[in-house]
């Protein structure tokens, strides 16, 4: 009877992942999807690209704005009630936005879809974290991340497919039977909150949640719009920004059960592991966002020749994050995350020297950032959620989510601002000038990784807690 029970657990831990994998695969590939066939929905609805711009700028908002919050209800009413919530949300505002018949219902629905999407992104790795023992984190961990880099790889792909032989709608139909599946499975497996005193007796801290919100909205509004505000709306949006953010640091100092128990950062594993998440992502997206633009400027490559090479890093994450996760289990996450972190910066300086070149040598270089970024990822996921306290996993699950969103955000930002500053050192020398720039903005996210390297080092086995 004991070997059965034990053998039924094993089992249901790896369901459980089945079923957070479903639910995750889809934000990745709902954005990626977007942003491929955004060009068609925008002359479909004969609107500008200003208008246009908000379809995939709203869902990023919402999702960013709201994770922390999620992950803080997570651990008061169990994460499977917000999985499961944000998960059939996901699925109905998927047929909103299908169904949408103005850009403007459809930038309402994208926002819908990000609120529901948060909820999902924000408990999954509490969900695993808690599932598995912590010999088997990284491995599952790892194996988590192959649903992101999956959707990442297909999405383009998919969504050029889609959109040129059903039509634009179907890039969010095809989200209905996925997250069906996924939910499905997680009603069956997903396990309930456990019932204890101290869970009844937790309450949502609403003004820390309100504060969080209005803080991380307003500052990354201000990011994606800078260069179309006015310097008056700039300020406005940074006074709120600073105003948000004392305040929430007050609130969470002096109520008795805040929103986001500042002390985690006390914990130097958690701290520097989530610093090391964000400059990650900043440097991963120097690379998704400005790689493009040279393969189509300088290269003048069709758009299904770059999704093809871009595609090259997601399906080396896809093999290599499963194994660095296990791998992980056996040796620690420290050499593991550094490591992957330096072979990030040492694919990016290579990147700053390529020139007029073929495809095969820009996917090498890409394909070597996606080595780092799968031995980097998965140790350092589990660096932080293992040195999380269990009664705090929702909330450590919602703030590295969190490093991953803004990273994004930030990273994009920071390798525009990099060209755009400077290309009139260069000028005016055309295609040489941006080609140059981009080396600059390269070197920019090289060097950010390169610190991600050395934070990395920073691991206390003693304050691991779960």
């Amino acid at each position: 009877m004991k070997a059965k029970l034990k053998h039924d657990g094993a089992i249901k831990k790896w369901l459980i992942l089945a079923a957070v994998m479903l639910g995750g695969i889809m934000t990745p590939i709902d954005a990626s999807v977007v942003n491929t066939v955004l060009p068609t929905i925008t002359d479909f609805f004969h609107a500008d690209l200003s208008t246009a711009q908000w379809v995939p700028m709203v869902y990023l908002l919402m999702i960013s704005s709201l994770l922390l919050t999620y992950g803080r209800l997570g651990d008061i009413i169990g994460y499977r009630t917000i999985y499961l919530s944000g998960l059939a949300g996901f699925i109905v505002s998927s047929a909103f936005c299908g169904f949408s018949r103005s850009i403007e219902m459809l930038i309402i629905s994208r926002a819908i879809q990000g609120i529901t999407a948060g909820m999902v992104m924000a408990v999954s790795f509490a969900i695993i974290t808690a599932a598995f023992p912590p010999s088997q984190r990284g491995k599952a961990l790892g194996i988590s991340a192959t649903s992101i880099a999956a959707g990442l790889a297909i999405g383009p792909t998919l969504g050029g497919f889609v959109a040129s032989y059903l039509g634009w709608r179907f890039i969010f139909y095809i989200n209905i039977p996925i997250g069906i599946a996924g939910f499905l499975l997680g009603v069956r497996v997903l396990p309930g909150p456990t019932v204890d005193k101290e869970r009844r007796e937790q309450k949502i801290d609403v003004v820390g949640a309100v504060t969080v919100f209005i803080a991380l909205f307003s500052s990354l509004f201000v990011i994606n719009r800078w260069q179309m505000m006015d310097t008056a709306t700039r300020m406005l949006l940074i006074l709120v920004f600073i105003t948000a953010s004392l305040l929430f640091l007050y609130t969470e100092l002096h109520v008795p059960q805040p929103m986001v128990h500042l002390s985690l950062f006390k914990i130097k594993t958690f701290s520097f592991g989530n610093l090391s998440a964000i400059l990650s992502f900043m440097s991963q997206y120097v690379l998704v966002f400005l790689t493009p633009f040279y393969l189509q400027r300088i290269l003048h490559y069709t758009p299904d020749r770059i999704g093809l090479v871009m595609v090259s890093s997601p399906l080396v994450v896809l093999i290599v994050a499963p194994l660095s996760g296990a791998l992980s289990d056996r040796i620690g996450t420290r050499i593991l995350s550094a490591l992957g972190a330096g072979i990030c910066a040492i694919a990016l300086f290579l990147m700053a020297q390529i020139g007029v070149t073929h495809e095969f040598d820009v996917a090498w270089r890409i394909a070597l950032f996606g080595l780092g970024t799968g031995l980097f990822q998965s140790p350092n996921n589990s660096a932080v959620m293992g040195s999380t306290p269990r009664q705090y996993l929702g909330v450590g699950s919602g703030i590295l989510a969190t490093m991953r969103n803004v990273g994004m955000v930030l990273g994009i930002v920071t390798g525009g601002a990099v060209v755009a500053y400077r290309l009139p050192f260069y000028a005016p020398s055309g295609d040489t000038a941006f080609l140059l720039a981009l080396h600059d903005a390269y070197v920019a996210g090289a060097l950010l990784t390169g610190i991600a390297a050395l934070t990395s080092l920073v691991r206390y086995k003693k304050e691991i807690c779960v």
